[in-house]
């Protein structure tokens, strides 16, 4: 899908993940490599999911893949390239796995099912009070558009009457129905082709105005 995730966003993974798994065909294996505790004790996952399987680290980088992924552990050592580094498990440990599973291994081959693999809290904004909620950034995209956890069918509606997000120091209150609706250096809410709220600037980086990034905290209000 892409070799251009910012090193160590497991959250940026994660959105990437979500928005592309979904386009492929039945029975594809997806090879997910976003893994800054290489080596540590965290473990080695296949995620399996509506037909699809998924080999990634076990760091919340399946969150957002969906709430049926059922996960098997990855420890059946004869499946892996030997010796298996401390620092390339992308290259030794899931690389061989996929292709393994690609070649039409059973995944219960691979190690015992767990029921606890990481979660990230960023799948739906937490509620705090009436009318108030605290989310994350997903992604940053290289225009600078900040894409949030506020999923578009639940609060858009809320952002046509009264409202206020904030990322960082900076408060949003407008809403945008398009890009062309709104004047150079705006800067406004729009409900993104993810489906999911995007804070932009037109023609100019929210990013690095707000300065955010990936698992920054959003703060939405309505009134």
């Amino acid at each position: 899908i892409t070799h251009e995730i910012e090193p160590y966003d497991i959250t940026g993974a994660a959105f990437t993940l979500s928005q592309a798994w979904s386009c492929f065909p039945t029975g594809t294996v997806h090879l997910i490599v976003v893994d800054p505790g290489v080596g540590g004790m965290r473990r080695a996952l296949i995620g399996d999911a509506e037909g699809h399987l998924f080999v990634a680290p076990d760091n919340g980088v399946l969150s957002l893949v969906s709430p049926q992924l059922a996960a098997r552990e990855i420890t059946e050592e004869r499946f892996f390239r030997q010796p298996v580094s401390r620092t390339f498990h992308g290259r030794d440990i899931f690389g061989p796995v996929a292709a393994h599973l690609a070649m039409g291994h059973d995944p219960a081959e691979f190690g015992a099912e767990i029921v606890n693999p990481v979660i990230l809290p960023i799948s739906t904004p937490a509620e705090k009070g009436p009318g108030v909620w605290e989310g994350v950034v997903l992604r940053v995209d290289r225009f600078g558009n900040i894409t949030t956890n506020f999923q578009s069918d639940l609060f858009a509606k809320d952002c046509r009457g009264k409202f206020e997000i904030r990322v960082g120091d900076a408060v949003i209150v407008r809403l945008a129905e398009s890009y062309s609706g709104m004047a150079s250096g705006d800067l406004f809410v729009i409900a993104g082709s993810s489906g999911y709220l995007e804070i932009s600037l037109n023609k100019g980086n929210a990013a690095n105005i707000l300065r955010s990034f990936a698992g920054a905290p959003v703060h939405f209000k309505k009134y």
